[in-house]
């Protein structure tokens, strides 16, 4: 058994947890001086106990200095462990250096939550360069996917689904969700030209043209990749799609922009909260922490 804590965005997610696992919910306070300095309260007695902190990690550098003076304070009020569910875990963009002086923010980023915290746990990072996580934290990382919680819901909200992956990085989870709810799929090719600029080429699509098309991909941030993605299925001659995305960075107007493009429902997982929040993956870490 062990005290759950939240930054103030992820209290809905664990309160879940502390639900699921009959655990219980500690108090924690943070204050905003008028220079933009933070203080940390933890009201809750935890010396001598394994702590929970929740904390999506979308947006996360002012996040970064609050986990920071929680594990600190935790420490000192002689917690016996401190375990980070991060539902969105960031900084996994820069998994090489491909400019002189550049940082490897991915290490630098794993580096400081590793000397923190003794176990992280995340749902569908985006590994690519990188194998696994523990090719970059030197803590224990564990990892739950959230295919087959997406493959129920396609299986129970959609007919005559065609699971797409718009680019060759989202074959990972598109082949899973297939998988899982026994449904064809395929991947489409893309070029990126910039940060908001990509082209999607797509295969013959005629033998598809009576499904319904979802796509997925694990996160929608600018939404540029399903954009052309969805002007690449229309062009088709295929139906309007519905689009998936495990996280739910979105940059601004990133939703906009996929709805004028045809999408007819956007659908992500609660690991970033969004009013576009419809498969909730709270399970996933109940059952980890109740399997362990």
């Amino acid at each position: 058994m062990a005290l759950i804590f939240n930054l103030p965005e992820d209290e809905s997610f664990a309160h879940s947890l502390a639900k699921g696992l009959e655990w219980q919910q500690g108090a924690l306070k943070f204050h905003e001086f008028p220079d933009g300095e933070i203080s940390i309260r933890i009201l809750t007695e935890i010396k001598g106990q394994e702590l929970v902190l929740v904390a999506n990690l979308h947006q996360p550098n002012q996040k970064l200095i609050q986990l920071v003076f929680f594990a600190e304070t935790a420490r000192a009020a002689g917690a016996k462990s401190i375990t980070l569910v991060a539902p969105y875990l960031s900084y996994m963009r820069l998994d090489e250096i491909s400019r002189p002086g550049e940082g490897l923010t991915s290490r630098h980023f794993a580096h400081v939550l590793s000397h923190y915290f003794d176990r992280l746990m995340t749902v569908d990072p985006h590994l690519h360069r990188y194998r696994t996580l523990s090719d970059l934290y030197t803590i224990k990382a564990d990892v739950v996917q959230a295919a087959p919680l997406i493959a129920n819901w396609v299986w129970r909200n959609v007919e005559n689904p065609l699971i797409i992956g718009p680019d060759e990085e989202s074959e990972q989870w598109v082949k899973m969700i297939a998988h899982e709810a026994k449904l064809p799929y395929i991947i489409f090719k893309k070029k990126r030209y910039g940060d908001n600029t990509v082209s999607i080429s797509a295969p013959l699509m005629s033998e598809y043209r009576e499904l319904t098309p979802v796509m997925v991909d694990d996160i929608i941030s600018s939404g540029s990749t399903m954009v052309q993605g969805i002007k690449a299925l229309l062009a088709s001659g295929m139906k309007n799609p519905i689009c998936i995305g495990v996280h739910a960075v979105f940059a601004e107007g990133a939703q906009t922009h996929l709805l004028e493009a045809g999408a007819v429902k956007v659908v992500t997982c609660n690991t970033i909260p969004h009013p576009t929040n419809a498969i909730d993956v709270s399970d996933l870490f109940i059952r980890m922490f109740q399997e362990q």
